[in-house]
């Protein structure tokens, strides 16, 4: 690589790398020039796969670019389609700037998306008592387990697959299967650890993992006793890992003793919420019933009955700094009992609501 007398680029062999170099320069986190490469670098294989005619990154059109943001629908969300696509255009963008690229093709694609992707839909609003009757509906103690712990805790579904027995630090009566909690969890009994740290493709707790955690910073969640009972009917029938990473959830169909992958996830709440007539082919967000609507129900419902949006956000890690640094020192006072006192019940009918 070189400048010319105009202080341009010229002769970048890999546009990608150059890009994420300066980005590295420019103070970028190395979780965010993962994420960068990421998304680029499955752009370059699109191309390489699917147009013959484009030689290289740089000679992507504006075509090549929607076909790959078509390429992404129904594999992912609205949202998340539109993060990427917004991933692509900087990339074009920078490089169109300093003189690297003759053109951003990804400038007028930006501008229908604009029109076409809401980032933040109107979804369907469902009541407890709806979401009871439908955890009622499930019988398998994985499936049940899987979603009473996105709905009672608000955590993504990359997050969930990501969970080790280690990040569950908790008592089962009936379980014979023993392990040692993480010393994060020292004092914090009856509690799941949501870690920041994994990545996919990155080797985590001796295994490479499939799905990254999106989390500022780590979060602990308490575990209530209906949550502790779905999770003991489960620990009760797991299968021996394949890991030895000892995954908490693991698959018993085709990969058996695996980790549960978001994949697998997603078939399992989409099997059930058909069923239950919360799914329907081309419904889209607005509609249809994911694991990421869980998060959605957790968090609306809990802020709704807490009034406290401070403790919801620490609970779904999305506080980072100062502020969460004061719940996980006030962790014990405040955002347990806070959570115990308000958590909704779905797998179980209370006394009262």
């Amino acid at each position: 690589m070189a400048t010319d007398a105009t202080g341009q680029v010229e002769d970048v062999d890999d546009p990608i790398a150059y890009f994420l170099d300066d980005q590295r320069y420019h103070g970028k986190s190395e979780r965010t020039l993962e994420a960068y490469e990421r998304v680029l670098r499955q752009f370059e294989t699109f191309l390489g796969q699917e147009f013959s005619s484009v030689e290289a990154v740089p000679d992507a059109d504006r075509r090549a670019c929607m076909a790959w943001i078509h390429s992404l629908r129904g594999e992912f969300e609205p949202s998340t389609i539109a993060t990427y696509a917004s991933y692509l255009n900087r990339f074009y963008d920078y490089m169109n700037r300093i003189g690297a690229f003759e053109e951003n093709p990804m400038a007028l694609v930006m501008e229908e998306l604009s029109e076409s992707i809401d980032t933040n839909p109107t979804r369907r609003e469902l009541s407890i008592d709806e979401m009871r009757s439908f955890v009622a509906s499930i019988s398998h103690p994985l499936e049940r387990a899987v979603v009473v712990t996105l709905l009672k805790t608000g955590m993504r579904v990359g997050e969930l697959c990501n969970l080790d027995l280690r990040d569950l630090n908790a008592e089962f009566e009936s379980v014979a299967l023993e392990w040692t909690p993480r010393v994060e969890l020292d004092r914090r009994p009856s509690s799941v650890y949501v870690s920041d740290d994994p990545s996919r493709g990155a080797v985590t707790n001796g295994e490479e993992r499939t799905a990254s955690n999106k989390r500022k910073r780590e979060t602990v969640i308490p575990v209530d006793d209906e949550l502790r009972t779905e999770l003991e009917s489960w620990l009760a029938i797991r299968p021996d890992s394949v890991s030895p990473a000892e995954p908490l959830f693991l698959d018993t169909r085709d990969s058996w003793g695996e980790r549960l992958t978001p994949s697998d996830v997603r078939y399992v709440v989409e099997k059930h919420a058909r069923e239950h007539g919360w799914y329907r082919t081309g419904g889209g967000t607005t509609e249809n019933v994911t694991p990421h609507y869980f998060r959605h129900f957790f968090t609306t419902h809990l802020r709704d009955r807490t009034g406290d949006r401070g403790t919801v956000q620490y609970l779904r890690g999305d506080v980072a700094g100062d502020v969460i640094d004061t719940y996980t020192h006030n962790w014990g006072d405040r955002v347990r009992e806070t959570y115990l006192d308000h958590i909704y019940t779905v797998a179980s009918v209370p006394n009262s609501v």
